[in-house]
């Protein structure tokens, strides 16, 4: 009787600890496994079980997106041609290390760090195509167009670096076998590669998940497109469309194919890549954002795409504008439509005539009389009050009212231009009256920035 009760008892702490285990098992993380079913050349295999242990984040990204679903490994991105100026020589060192996993040379293939357009458009042609005529990809040659901080030096070096490069972009150079730590990293929309190519793609689909969902959010643009100068995704935020997208985003179908997010069904209410880059009714998807564009709002003087002079497009915003209506019929009527442009056409000519064009006017004139100095830009108040006059208030207010924000059209808008206006005209009517220079500050900080443009981009 004894040893048949202990038999028992033995049995059942037996089940009870072959139970645990399986438990145990099925609770313990499993290492995820990648299985490559299509041709992948030794090299490429190489590339993933190295990345694997050593930047596994990288994998994990890779091996999510659809790339590494259709079969395109890091060789087809990466891969290098003998005599490219972008070649990573530290990376060739890797091959010889036998303490790394294939550290061997029999898996050497030159890579380049930097995916570029170039590189990106063996695949998507057209997207690079419609990309290289865009704002987006030529930001760098408008900009120093433009600036008075690059054109004046009245920046530091590394205050653009880290602040007006890392949205706009840099010109890629390399230094010791390796990009050059001045230049990199960086991921700007108009970055200069070294294959010639504008721009980085992976601004909006980030790498290594390349993803089209990523591209559709609104927060991708709000990287760049925020702050005082141009808000973009504040003004999106508190509009009705930012409104419903936020309630109703997790309904979203941001995972429809390319091509085919279709509003109604995949989304309730538009997002900035909605309005200006993915297809819809019968307007094709375009990566050139300068498309649908009526009117160019950050200009100090907002004039039509094409008499932009920084980069004057190659468009008839006549064509453009019904392009959008295109795109806004899908959820409005045309009445909507149409009163929606009567105010923006309103709005624009109100803030040409009325704010900028008497300010630029009185501007001239203190020129004129020497009474400010136009060695510096910045170092005299009245410069400073100008400028904000339309980078700040004047773009906020004519964005505001492009897309339908009553606070940033109004409040933070042409309210404000009203006491920047006074402010200026003030202060310059005093000047004028009594004949009087403007103090200018003598000690401007950290402006020692190189005023040099860069001839990869504008010649010697």
């Amino acid at each position: 009787m004894y040893r048949r009760v202990t038999f028992t008892l033995a049995a059942m702490l037996a089940v009870i600890a072959l139970t645990a285990i399986a438990a145990g098992a099925q609770n313990f993380p499993k290492v995820r496994e990648l299985r490559m079913e299509r041709a992948t050349p030794p090299q490429g295999t190489a590339c993933i079980e190295c990345h694997k242990q050593e930047t596994p984040g990288i994998f994990a990204d890779w091996a999510m997106s659809r790339h590494a679903a259709a079969g395109i490994t890091c060789l087809d991105c990466h891969q290098a041609q003998p005599g490219e100026q972008d070649i990573s020589v530290a990376h060739e060192k890797y091959y010889s290390m036998g303490d790394l996993p294939m550290g061997e040379k029999q898996y050497f293939v030159p890579v380049a760090a930097a995916v570029t357009p170039k590189d990106c458009s063996r695949c998507h042609p057209d997207e690079a195509k419609q990309y290289s005529l865009s704002k987006h990809a030529n930001t760098i040659e408008i900009m120093w167009k433009l600036d008075p901080w690059l054109n004046g030096g009245m920046n530091s070096d590394n205050e653009r670096k880290t602040g007006c490069f890392y949205c706009h972009g840099t010109v890629l150079k390399m230094k010791d076998g390796k990009l050059d730590p001045d230049t990199w990293p960086n991921v700007g929309v108009g970055r200069l590669n070294m294959d010639g190519s504008l721009g980085s793609c992976t601004s909006c689909h980030t790498r290594h998940r390349f993803s089209v969902m990523e591209a559709r959010k609104p927060e991708t643009c709000g990287q760049c497109h925020l702050g005082p100068d141009h808000p973009q995704i504040e003004i999106f935020n508190e509009s009705k469309h930012g409104d419903i997208y936020h309630a109703f985003k997790h309904e979203y179908n941001f995972d429809s194919a390319p091509g085919a997010w279709t509003p109604g069904v995949d989304y309730r209410a538009p997002t900035c890549a909605a309005c200006h880059m993915s297809g819809s009714g019968d307007v094709a998807t375009t990566h050139d954002v300068t498309e649908r564009i009526s009117w160019e709002t950050q200009a100090p003087l907002t004039v039509r795409p094409s008499e932009f002079k920084p980069l004057p497009a190659a468009t008839d915003w006549q064509v453009e504008r019904d392009k959008m209506k295109n795109i806004c019929s899908q959820c409005h009527g045309q009445s909507w439509i149409d009163d929606f442009y009567t105010q923006l056409d309103t709005a624009v000519e109100e803030y040409n005539e009325v704010y900028f064009k008497p300010a630029k006017k009185t501007l001239d004139e203190l020129y004129e009389k020497g009474l400010l100095d136009k060695t510096k830009f910045f170092d005299e108040h009245l410069e400073v009050e100008y400028y904000e006059l339309w980078h700040h208030e004047g773009r906020r207010a004519r964005m505001g009212v492009a897309m339908m924000a009553p606070d940033y059209a109004w409040w933070h808008g042409f309210y404000e231009c009203k006491h920047r206006y006074n402010k200026f005209m003030e202060e310059a009517r005093h000047l004028i009256d009594t004949n009087t220079k403007a103090y200018r500050y003598p000690d401007f900080p950290n402006a020692t920035g190189d005023p040099t443009r860069p001839a990869e981009i504008f010649g010697q």
